[in-house]
């Protein structure tokens, strides 16, 4: 018999704790309300379940025959970091015929295949808990079906708190700072991802 606990207590420390995704979704929160979140909020989880699977399916084989793979997955999750840094720190600049636009579900989703903290997550996972005498579809599911119930609470939250900094927001040195703050704690998220 499997316990579900050990995996579930994992999920839950990694999901609740800060990352890009949770910083993301903090600013998505205060910037666009939590109802235009939502999308994000569902793209991080459909992204976070693909590369579970592909880890759960041998991915990590992928990565220990050439290395080189994941350091280019890592720079190019460490720019686009910075670039969304950047998207954040211009967001609450007013501009004649641009308004910003949260992320989408395909967009976040496609974010985790860069987010090094998902890697991280997904690998070590996959290679503490899979319980490969389920065979692989049902430990796939297995794998799948706990994190992303422990995951999207907790993504929720962050989502959740950055709207409740919305009456704060609304001053504009309130916004310049928050987006600076967010900004800069992407951009520190990036450069530490390949440093």
């Amino acid at each position: 018999m499997i316990d579900p606990l050990p995996f579930a207590t994992y999920s839950f420390v990694m999901s609740i704790t800060p990352g890009p995704n949770n910083v993301m979704l903090t600013a998505s929160g205060a910037t666009f309300g939590f109802r235009r979140t939502v999308p994000h909020i569902f793209g991080v989880c459909a992204g976070f379940s693909v590369v579970l699977l592909a880890v759960c399916a041998g991915l990590d084989a992928l990565f220990t025959r050439w290395p080189e793979a994941q350091t280019v997955l890592r720079w190019a999750g460490a720019a686009y970091l910075v670039y969304l840094g950047w998207r954040i720190l211009r967001s609450g600049e007013a501009k004649a015929g641009h308004s910003p636009k949260p992320l989408t579900v395909l967009e976040a989703a496609a974010f985790q295949f860069l987010n090094p903290k998902a890697w991280v997550m997904t690998l070590t996972a996959a290679a503490m808990f899979l319980p490969r005498e389920l065979g692989f579809v049902t430990a796939c599911v297995y794998m799948v079906g706990v994190m992303a119930l422990i995951n999207l609470p907790c993504i929720t939250a962050w989502a959740l708190f950055g709207s409740s900094l919305r009456s704060f927001l609304a001053r504009p040195a309130g916004r310049v700072a928050f987006n600076a703050m967010m900004s800069v704690a992407l951009a520190v998220t990036g450069i530490a991802m390949v440093m």
